[in-house]
């Protein structure tokens, strides 16, 4: 039971976004975004956007360290990569 986080490194809006992830299930990353006050407007089909600013408080909450191809991997290798332009 692993949620993962990449750097803030993906521009958007006039700041930098990290992705949040689990290797597990959508439920857990539900519920860790809650224990961090994440809104669930944040989550788009397969992971969370999470400001610059927030990325401390992830990796104190518990969240992995990692690059954003490793995070990639491991989200699609747990079967829950949900890519842009696919119904699922």
């Amino acid at each position: 039971m692993t949620v993962y986080i990449d750097p803030p490194t993906w521009p958007g809006h006039g700041r930098l976004w990290s992705h949040l992830v689990s290797d597990t299930s959508f439920a857990e990353l539900h519920a860790f975004a809650e224990r961090l006050g994440v809104p669930r407007r944040a989550f788009e089909r397969d992971h969370y956007d999470l400001p610059s600013h927030r990325y401390a408080d992830a990796v104190a909450g518990g969240a992995v360290e990692v690059g954003s191809k490793e995070l990639v991997r491991r989200l699609t290798a747990a079967g829950l990569r949900r890519p842009k332009g696919r119904a699922r």
